[in-house]
């Protein structure tokens, strides 16, 4: 689970936890967080684990499964949730930052694939966050948004190529959460206020809710459901 120590991340985390998965818990700065998760994991009776690291770094990703295989044999369930990026006009965006995120957004859940793999002994799944703005146009969200298609695009051609191991490869694209990482947005108010009027299942978004989309996809019955992009937004796309 990487960027699992707040917001969503760690909504996953105890879901999956709460349902009988022991759980490793990446974190880049939140160390606190991710160790105060990881309790809590451990009074449900579950094994847990925290792992720092920086998902779109190929030398720290190295470290972190090291760490990782010091913990556990095997792996069922990779959820690539961990995001970063820029939010200003494309106009004035540099290489630097598209390589910011794209690196951290996209190329990190073919990274974690890589390393993930050989742990599946049979068979697993692969779940990556996406978010709308890979679909629609979004203020200062260019390059954020270009790197959710990009990550859509790679879970597409995982899923291809892992489907006939067992693999499920899938991706879960929310819509407006009040998160921690929301509070960046500059217009934040008003994205909260646009979600709330036009998502026909209700005006809030909870972490749960994502959570529980990505529960969905690893239970047994979504063993056909591969290369897909579950969208979990109330309806909010559909609504003009």
């Amino acid at each position: 689970m990487t960027g699992g120590a707040r917001g969503i991340g760690r909504a996953i985390a105890k879901k999956l936890a709460a349902s009988g998965a022991d759980v490793a818990v990446n974190y880049y700065n939140s160390h606190e967080e991710a160790e105060t998760l990881c309790a809590e994991l451990r009074a449900l009776g579950r094994r847990a684990v925290a792992i720092q690291g920086s998902v779109g770094v190929p030398d720290s990703v190295d470290e972190m499964f090291e760490t990782l295989r010091s913990h556990f044999d095997r792996l069922d369930i990779v959820v690539s949730n961990a995001a970063s990026g820029v939010l200003k006009p494309v106009m004035e965006m540099s290489l630097k930052h598209w390589r910011w995120c794209v690196e951290t957004n996209a190329f990190a859940v073919n990274l974690l694939a890589q390393h993930a793999v050989p742990m599946m002994k049979d068979g697993g799944r692969i779940i990556a966050m996406s978010s709308l703005g890979a679909q629609r146009a979004m203020p200062g969200y260019g390059f954020i948004g270009a790197s959710k298609a990009a990550l859509e695009a790679l879970v597409r051609a995982l899923a291809q190529e892992l489907g006939p191991r067992g693999i499920r490869v899938n991706t879960v694209s929310a819509g407006v959460v009040d998160t921690d990482a929301l509070a960046y947005f500059p217009n934040r108010e008003q994205l909260l206020e646009n979600f709330a009027r036009r998502s026909p299942a209700g005006p809030v978004l909870t972490p749960d809710d994502v959570a529980g989309a990505v529960f969905l996809l690893c239970l047994p019955e979504a063993a056909m459901i591969n290369g897909h992009t579950l969208v979990v937004d109330g309806g909010f796309c559909i609504s003009g």
